[in-house]
């Protein structure tokens, strides 16, 4: 058990990066599996795959690459912590590395980037930024 499931995503998202997995697998959660459906849809993960192993719901995250094998996420940055809560208003979101990466905010309206939150106007609480 972690204290910070989210962490413990990225990390494992990284590591299997750093390692060249074609996949992880990882405790399931309902935020986890949000989580990766963004990244899903920017582009940064492959596919998203909830499964069963062992009883247990598990997430089989097939990792991203490019066509030299070079991953498709180069740094990730965890912003708001359980110690340390980060929350953004619709005029203050976080623009990361100048566009070229995303921030991920939990809002009322489900999990979303920073530009689909600038679009719907939209803040909320500022998970983790990505590029």
């Amino acid at each position: 058990m972690t204290s910070d499931p989210i962490a413990d995503l990225l990390c494992r998202v990284m590591n299997g990066h750093r390692a060249r997995h074609a996949n992880i697998r990882l405790p399931f959660s309902h935020i986890k599996q949000a989580l990766c459906d963004v990244l899903r849809r920017e582009g940064y993960v492959r596919d998203v795959e909830k499964t069963t192993a062992a009883g247990h719901p598990v997430l089989v995250v097939t990792l991203a690459y490019d066509a030299a094998r070079k991953p498709a996420i180069l740094g990730v940055r965890r912003v708001s912590r359980p110690g340390r809560r980060v929350y953004a208003g619709a005029d203050k979101l976080p623009k990361v590395r100048n566009g070229l990466g995303v921030a991920v905010l939990t809002t009322p309206q489900g999990l979303m980037t920073d530009a689909e939150a600038r679009k719907k106007r939209v803040g909320g609480e500022v998970l983790c930024e990505v590029w």
